[in-house]
């Protein structure tokens, strides 16, 4: 009778707080009613159930946790990858009187303690974190006492290894959520194929009923498609622009270059545009955002650098002058339009040649058997319990950071490796007050404790230097306590502190036994990542067919399903379906092989295999290419418009 009793005030106390959430919806927020799908997500959190919403680009899914952390008595941590994504809506929040604060590399230390002050004192109930955030032990020292009431992951699919954005980061947030105590998890994507879902459910413990789908297709975007030759790629797209009405302009491309080219040539003929990439600093990225934000119809050329967590409904038209990578890029590419509800037209001029360049950016990287077998010996050679450097690892092996950071994961999926503790092996202190005003705040053995710290800083020009491992021998105290001391000192501002030289933990579960058979495995895995990868293409390809309804094609792809054709698409509009020719096979000719010759010569620890010099004349970097100033060579790229397998193959004749 008594567990009937208390299910009964459980059910009534979440419905009492589903009154409030309606309220706080009208009065904090501004709206009138929830979107499709935000109540349900919202109502079982109420109801302390971990819960999945997979909803379409500009669907709603802040709202699933911004509202219910305003009723949660402990803190709400939101994990998101984007930092523009994390000040934008922190902004967002304080204007309608919502603290909310985040923690990343762009905060000044003064920031960093007023949040962490915030957080402390419940003045605010939101933090925003990047994943990379919970493998710092500074972070971890401050947040281990925290209540965090709810534990929310924006970008989940990055959970699932055969996603098309894995980050192995994502995959140990499940362990830090326990680690944290975190009551209810909530797990968001837009881009989540059936079979990607149930990754991120499986990992989060979500049951089947908990997953909250919305309908992938939203009847004001207008999808559309053309497939073109080269010499008319440029003036369909201006054609484009100059007779449809003005209208904010997003154009995606996939090369650097060619967005700083385009929005020249667009300028040039009267349309003025603005490139944007990951190449430009900050400051000039975050003026073109805001120049665009407020805009009512400016244009931006830009890489896929540009649009995520970008908060801006008037987008009228989303144009790929370049394919995107896969229908979930695709997807929330143009998931950026028409956020109003008004008509927007997303459309790809699609033009056959250019999946070379998507193509070769996939083999770039897939690291050589050779390399991957480094990697394995260099792994073996440690300690039980070991830490080591991803970038210094990265370098040694010559294989890309990301792709050192996955074979990382793929050895504790199996079972060799567990992950421990991160750290910095630097950490730098800059004194703001004199130490005996610090010390005069303490008494006892913390004030013993404190003296003896600062005992063992090493004195700079500026900066004294704090060598953890001395520390922790002299004072026989763990490390963790002497973090904790010295971020309680920075938080009170009587110290300003840097850290630098990430090295992550780890413990060997079971040792390698037979380093050939698991580089192989590791090897096969990558490759068919690589196949997967390029597998994606033809899903895009497809869709710019037009062989039918291209609204119901990417529904269908998102495991949803529509009950009849969009009328408004390429292929329902009578324009397709269209033809892709088939590229023919170039000749690397005889300067290209002259030049791999001569750099093979120059440089022949570098250039080993086929695959090797494939990726010299291709223009794919890598590690080793960087470092040995490869990439400056002026024949670095000559073939990169012919297909990296196709360059292989002659290089192997």
């Amino acid at each position: 009778m008594a567990s009937s009793n208390a299910s009964s005030d459980a059910k009534s106390d979440a419905a009492a707080l589903m009154d409030q959430a309606q309220t706080l919806l009208r009065e904090q927020f501004g709206l009138a009613d929830f979107r499709e799908g935000q109540r349900d997500v919202i109502s079982r959190l109420l109801n302390d159930k971990n819960t999945a919403a997979v909803f379409p680009t500009g669907g709603g899914k802040s709202l699933c946790y911004q509202l219910p952390s305003q009723l949660f008595d402990g803190t709400t941590v939101v994990v998101s990858p984007l930092i523009a994504l994390m000040k934008d809506q922190c902004d967002a929040l304080a204007e309608r009187g919502i603290a909310a604060a985040r923690l990343d590399s762009t905060l000044s230390s003064d920031e960093f303690r007023a949040a962490m002050k915030g957080i402390r004192d419940g003045s605010i109930k939101m933090l925003y974190v990047s994943p990379e955030r919970f493998f710092n032990e500074r972070f971890l020292a401050s947040i281990g006492s925290l209540n965090v009431s709810l534990f929310a992951i924006d970008e989940a699919h990055c959970i699932s290894q055969w996603g098309h954005n894995f980050r192995p980061d994502y995959l140990k947030l499940a362990i830090l959520a326990d680690k944290i105590n975190a009551k209810r998890i909530l797990a968001l994507t837009a881009t989540a194929t059936p079979s990607v879902l149930e990754d991120i459910r499986d990992v989060f413990q979500i049951a089947k009923e908990d997953a909250i789908r919305t309908p992938f297709y939203r009847p004001n975007l207008q999808i559309r498609s053309r497939v073109l030759d080269r010499t008319e790629h440029y003036s369909q797209l201006m054609a484009a622009i100059r007779e449809r009405p003005a209208g904010c302009t997003l154009i995606y491309v996939s090369r650097q270059k060619t967005a700083e080219e385009i929005a020249e040539q667009l300028t040039n003929d009267g349309f003025a545009a603005t490139a944007y990439h990951a190449g430009m600093d900050p400051e000039t990225r975050h003026r073109v955002q805001q120049e665009f934000i407020a805009s009512p119809n400016g244009i931006v050329v830009a890489t896929i650098a540009f649009g995520m967590g970008i908060d801006k409904s008037d987008i009228r038209y989303v144009y790929h002058f370049n394919p995107p990578k896969s229908l979930e890029s695709y997807a929330q590419e143009i998931g950026r339009a028409g956020r109003d509800g008004e008509d927007s037209i997303c459309e790809m001029f699609l033009v056959p040649d250019d999946r070379i360049v998507l193509e070769n950016f996939t083999y770039g990287e897939t690291p050589a058997r050779q390399a991957i077998g480094k990697f394995i010996d260099l792994l073996s050679g440690q300690a039980d319990h070991f830490h080591i450097s991803h970038y210094k690892l990265s370098a040694e092996t010559d294989i890309r950071i990301l792709v050192v950071k996955t074979l990382l994961t793929y050895l504790e999926l199996e079972g060799y490796l567990q992950a421990t503790s991160p750290r910095y092996d630097s950490y730098k202190v800059k004194p703001l007050v004199e130490s005996r005003s610090i010390l005069n705040q303490f008494k006892g053995e913390p004030r013993e404790f404190i003296a003896a710290v600062l005992g063992c800083l090493t004195k700079g020009r500026t900066w004294f230097t704090l060598n953890m491992t001395v520390a922790c021998k002299r004072l026989g105290a763990e490390r963790e306590r002497i973090v904790k001391a010295m971020d309680y000192l920075a938080e009170r501002g009587w110290v300003e502190m840097k850290v630098s030289d990430l090295v992550h933990g780890y413990r060997w579960q079971k040792r390698i036994d037979d380093p050939k058979l698991l580089g192989d495995d590791l090897f096969d895995r990558m490759a068919q990542r690589e196949a997967s990868e390029v597998a994606r293409l033809d899903d895009v390809f497809g869709l710019a067919q037009a062989a039918q309804c291209q609204a119901d094609t990417l529904s269908s792809h998102f495991g949803d399903t529509m009950a009849e054709p969009c009328g408004r698409c390429s292929n329902c509009i009578g324009d397709g379906p269209y033809e892709l020719n088939q590229t023919s096979t170039r000749s690397i000719g005889t300067s290209a092989r002259d030049a791999v010759d001569d750099i093979t010569r120059r440089f022949p620890d570098h250039f080993t295999t086929a695959r090797d010099r494939a990726r010299f004349l291709c223009g794919l970097s890598s590690p080793a290419f960087v470092r040995a100033r490869i990439t400056r060579e002026g024949s670095y790229g000559v073939c990169d418009g012919i297909p990296f397998a196709d360059v292989v193959r002659q290089l192997e004749q």
